[in-house]
């Protein structure tokens, strides 16, 4: 139910990515950045978004200065009308889009939220900042729908695509105090998986990253003390995933949480492992609700069309049924 990749293999197909355009938010830095260069490393041509304009110029640079091809823009993953020139600024610079990565991601701001702390004002509840769930979710949800919609453009019919989102451990346990941010990868994980029956059948794989924690600045200092003495995910192993999860040339991994449970090797997560237990169950009792909705709209194209096969029969026979009633019953009397 699942498949270890070990980090020679995480860029088995390395030469797939060559030639390829990845717009990638978020990657001025951390994780971001080192699927930057990743990418870069093996041919591919990069545009970054980010609210860090001089960090993501400083990765553009690196990448140009070692023979590749880059550009970069800021864009804040929460505003719409950004994220489009950031697509807009790959696709008139190269022509295509071939990987879309919404990495952009930060950490609880609000310890208070879903705590019952309140912030009170004139004795009125005040609503929370939801920054966190805006950028985690909101972000990712604008990014995969524009990703969606600009890797079918200028497309061959041998071309294939991919959208790769960075989930987390968060995606599968509660954390204490960060229920917006777990909240939000939860949400990544259950996009892909409703996203992924949409887009394979159109040669888009679709992948989540899920790593343990790692040791970049969305860490606060709490946290790392908190997490001192426990290993972390190395970020170069969390870039090869995204890296190997984007160009494994099987279709049918498309639609497979690759976790990275703490320093040890990538795990995909096979499609089936999630129907077992309660997801088992609950898939069940879907498929026969969804069998019984099948089954009366096949009853009803049914008879749809045999009124329409027999229509111009009926026209005719049902008068003739109706008389020969009549006369039967003495309501009419033929003359013969």
């Amino acid at each position: 139910m699942t498949t270890v990749i070990s980090d020679n293999e995480l860029f088995a197909y390395a030469e797939r990515a060559k030639g390829k355009v990845v717009v990638l938010t978020g990657g001025a830095n951390g994780i971001g950045k080192e699927v930057a260069l990743a990418f870069a490393k093996h041919g591919s041509k990069v545009v970054i978004g980010d609210m860090d304009v001089s960090g993501a110029e400083a990765v553009v640079t690196s990448i140009t200065k070692n023979g590749g091809e880059a550009a970069s823009t800021k864009c804040n993953v929460v505003n719409w009308d950004d994220q489009v020139a950031l697509f807009e600024l790959a696709f008139e610079r190269y022509g295509a889009i071939d990987i879309v990565i919404p990495n952009a991601g930060i950490n609880e701001k609000e310890e208070g939220v879903c705590s019952g702390r309140l912030t009170v004002v004139n004795g009125k509840p005040i609503a929370p900042k939801l920054t966190t769930l805006d950028v985690n979710l909101k972000g990712v949800f604008y990014t995969v729908h524009l990703g969606v919609h600009y890797v079918k453009r200028n497309r061959t019919p041998d071309s294939w695509k991919a959208i790769v989102l960075l989930g987390s451990v968060a995606s599968w346990v509660g954390i204490a105090k960060a229920p917006q941010y777990g909240a939000s990868k939860h949400g990544v994980l259950g996009l892909m998986r409703a996203i992924d029956p949409i887009v394979t059948p159109d040669n888009i794989r679709i992948a989540a990253i899920h790593p343990w924690f790692a040791d970049t600045a969305i860490l606060g200092l709490p946290v790392k003390l908190l997490l001192a003495g426990i290993p972390l995910t190395p970020v170069p192993r969390i870039a090869g995933a995204v890296f190997r999860a984007a160009t494994d040339p099987d279709l049918a991994t498309s639609g497979c949480p690759w976790v990275l449970p703490d320093d040890g090797p990538v795990i995909r997560v096979e499609k089936e492992a999630l129907r077992a237990g309660v997801y088992d169950m609950l898939n069940k009792r879907i498929r026969r609700a969804t069998s019984l909705a099948r089954t009366i709209g096949d009853w009803v194209r049914l008879a749809r069309d045999l009124g329409r096969i027999f229509r111009p029969v009926l026209v005719v026979s049902v008068p003739v049924v109706v008389l020969a009633v009549a006369v039967v019953r003495g309501l009419v009397t033929v003359p013969f």
